[in-house]
């Protein structure tokens, strides 16, 4: 499902235009600097926690050496922060069935 699709599917579900339903999508799900509300709160290290759903948060990732697998060459790969979806409980039960 793209997020088009899932604009029809909100519209048809709650009964409201598609355009309003797409605008809603992207007040929480943009990811443009200082948009979307998901990514405003993982930008400030906060986590995002959607009760029966899951939380998304950030985790850090540090520095280390790799190889570069075409010539064998040893890399410096720098520390980063990435982001971390951990599905709730009702989530994974409902999948795994």
């Amino acid at each position: 499902m793209n997020k088009t699709e899932m604009a029809q599917k909100l519209a048809k579900k709650i009964d409201m235009t598609q355009a309003a339903a797409a605008e809603i999508i992207d007040a929480i799900f943009d990811t443009d600097p200082g948009q979307g509300i998901i990514a405003v709160e993982l930008d400030a290290g906060e986590k995002v926690t959607i009760s029966g759903f899951g939380t998304f948060s950030t985790k850090s990732r540090s520095a280390r050496k790799g190889r570069n697998p075409a010539t064998g060459a040893e890399i410096s790969i720098p520390a980063r922060k990435y982001v971390h979806f951990a599905p709730a409980k009702g989530l994974k039960d409902r999948v795994s069935t």
